[in-house]
């Protein structure tokens, strides 16, 4: 996790802990957010009110809340946090990706967040959010990016599959998405399966790349079958290639059901 300790980290992170985890929402909102508050999280209102609106009744259903910041991406004014919740002692539990926007004043004024049911049995042996959490290559941030960038033009919404060793170490893949194990071989498994089953995975658009040294995160709009998914992808580098990959997927809603101006 990012061990900057800076004043838009300590906004992102107060909002999520002081307010949902601790209960304190008004304090939290007065502390950490700025002039606006322009939401993403489609259940939940635009400003400070629609946030109290939302979380005072998750609060009461909710009186036990176990939340943990797994890790943390700082890149200019976005904070990125990987986040575990479990709730009433594991009655259920939840792996959140959110992107926190910061002003001038690094206090928090836009969110998008995807939340995603935490899964016990994984293809790979791992979980959603075990692995690395220390920032490092601080000085690769900008080539990291690039490379990101570039995989997900190229392969995600290219589908230029031939290519996928130019980004992802034939080495070394760790994979923490349930439902794929490692290794190039576990990814074209998942992709064949897709295919046999007579769908197929593609991104139509990555909305927002941030990176910090080793850790790069996308947030991406993906279609899987007939459904349309927003995903957050982390992606942990290592001498220029992929070498890690966690993911948060969530489902798009109609729009009739949004609350505000939608995932992205």
């Amino acid at each position: 996790m990012s061990q900057t300790g800076s004043k838009k980290l300590y906004h992102a992170q107060g909002l999520y802990l002081d307010g949902i985890r601790d209960g304190k929402i008004w304090d939290a909102l007065n502390a950490h957010t700025g002039a606006r508050y322009t939401q993403h999280s489609t259940g939940v209102g635009d400003g400070q009110q629609g946030f109290a609106d939302f979380f005072e009744p998750f609060l009461e259903r909710n009186p036990i809340r176990d939340i943990q910041v797994v890790r943390a991406i700082e890149d200019g004014p976005y904070v990125f946090v990987h986040v575990y919740q479990s709730l009433n002692n594991g009655e259920s539990q939840w792996v959140t990706a959110d992107l926190f926007g910061t002003d001038e004043n690094d206090k928090v004024i836009e969110h998008w967040d995807v939340i995603q049911a935490f899964e016990t049995e994984t293809k790979s042996g791992r979980t959603m959010i075990d692995g690395p959490t220390e920032i490092e290559d601080l000085d690769q941030t900008e080539a990291n990016k690039a490379k990101v960038a570039a995989f997900c033009d190229t392969v995600l919404i290219g589908g230029d599959y031939d290519r996928v060793t130019e980004f992802i170490s034939t080495e070394e893949y760790l994979q923490h998405n349930p439902a794929v194990a490692d290794g190039l071989d576990g990814f074209g498994a998942f992709a064949a399966d897709l295919a046999a089953r007579g769908q197929s995975m593609r991104y139509w658009k990555i909305h927002k790349l941030v990176g910090q040294g080793n850790f790069v995160a996308t947030l991406g709009h993906m279609q899987m079958g007939q459904s349309h998914h927003c995903v957050f992808d982390i992606f942990r580098l290592k001498d220029g290639k992929i070498v890690e990959h966690w993911d948060v997927q969530e489902k798009i809603l109609a729009p009739e059901d949004w609350n505000n101006q939608g995932k992205f």
